[in-house]
């Protein structure tokens, strides 16, 4: 396991949007689960399957909680899910990645535009949402397939 990332943000510590925080690039602030957090992309990139074709992982479909959804894929063995854990991050979920789209299209993080990337939520047991961020596409693609997850941290905002 990596070192200890940060857990929780002040609020009046909050930098602008595209600044450093918590290893990474803070790009968004949301309400997850009654919470204002905050999220921030780290530098890493995984690439891996999302996981196996036609098995149903039933703590992975949030559309929101991404966190949540990268526990339950790696419980059930996701090789990119252990490896965003250890570095005390998490796969986007499909709200997170739509946060992401937005804060690249203001030029606030750079994410590759030549591959699609992985989000945590499932779609179906044979299918799981990725999103292409050279034009924001959001779609769903077969688990096995190897695709790019780029982790993010989210803190909650004290």
């Amino acid at each position: 396991m990596t070192e200890h990332a940060q857990q929780s943000v002040a609020a009046a510590d909050l930098p602008e949007r595209g600044q450093p925080l918590a290893g990474g690039t803070f790009f968004a602030r949301y309400w997850l689960n009654g919470e204002e957090r905050a999220l921030v992309l780290l530098d890493n990139e995984l690439i891996g399957s999302w996981g196996k074709y036609g098995e149903d992982v039933a703590g992975a479909k949030s559309l929101s909680d991404g966190a949540a959804n990268t526990r339950a894929m790696a419980e059930a063995g996701n090789d990119i899910a252990v490896k965003a854990l250890e570095l005390d991050a998490h796969i986007p979920s499909y709200l997170e990645g739509a946060l992401l789209m937005a804060a690249k299209s203001e030029g606030l993080v750079t994410l590759r535009e030549d591959r699609w990337h992985w989000l945590s939520s499932q779609f179906s047991a044979d299918l799981a949402y990725t999103m292409d961020f050279e034009d924001g596409w959001l779609d769903n693609d077969f688990k096995s397939l190897e695709r790019v997850a780029r982790p993010v941290r989210s803190l909650p905002i004290q």
